[in-house]
């Protein structure tokens, strides 16, 4: 098996190159067969095991940015999502920013949009300095920033920001009514329309709830407050 290297690029990147347990672009896609075919366990454990492998890999005392348009490089920004992800739904927040911070150390320009997730781990850990570096890389483009302030101020000041209430209305109605929603049914009409190139304003919306809902199963203040603005 060839060894791993680390091969420079003009553009002061780097090209992560490996065969067979350092094929991260095969590892990744392995993985998300298995977590499709239902073997989610066995899912995490091999994107886990695989980022435990990088971590003995990547040098401690060197920058290392890994070049997007390499296939095994961006693979492992992939795997370095995919994994932080596991561990932000078991509840392992820590674990998942620790990932997240690497991810972004070794992807600066941010193709994966990690800082949302990011974001996401640090209210969850009451880190509210790195709260308020990390959403200014939120998006302004997407309802998560949204949601991510209306939750910050209900854990901070115990009540909703009025004018990002007033925003998630206007400009996200979909959002809106989905977090303010009795159920949020993964059913067939949301899983073909998620699935497919131009999914519904509505189908991400629900993705978005079902994405953080361990987190409204723990701080349900927040979605009781969203809740009691409809009457």
């Amino acid at each position: 098996m060839q060894k791993p290297q680390l091969n420079p690029t003009p553009d002061q990147t780097f090209e992560l190159v490996g065969s067979g347990s350092f094929d991260f672009r095969k590892i990744v896609d392995e993985a998300a067969r298995m977590q499709h075919e239902g073997r989610v366990e066995e899912a995490c454990n091999q994107r886990f095991k695989a980022f435990q492998r990088l971590m003995e890999l990547l040098p401690d005392d060197e920058e290392i940015i890994l070049e997007w348009n390499h296939r095994n490089s961006r693979a492992v920004l992939e795997l370095l999502y995919a994994t932080a992800v596991d561990h932000f739904l078991i509840g392992d927040f820590e674990m998942s920013a620790a990932q997240l911070e690497l991810l972004m150390e070794l992807d600066p320009e941010d193709h994966l949009e990690a800082a949302t997730l990011l974001a996401f781990d640090y209210q969850a850990m009451d880190e509210q300095e790195l709260f308020d570096e990390v959403i200014n890389d939120v998006s302004e483009k997407h309802a998560d920033r949204l949601i991510l302030l209306l939750w910050a101020g209900v854990r901070r000041e115990g009540v909703l920001p009025a004018g990002e209430l007033k925003q998630l209305k206007e400009r996200y109605a979909p959002y809106y009514r989905e977090f303010t929603a009795e159920e949020h049914p993964a059913d067939e009409v949301y899983l073909r329309s998620i699935e497919s190139e131009r999914p519904t304003p509505e189908a991400e919306a629900r993705e978005l709830w079902l994405r953080t809902e361990s987190l409204w199963q723990q701080w349900p203040e927040f979605i009781e407050q969203l809740k009691a603005t409809k009457r």
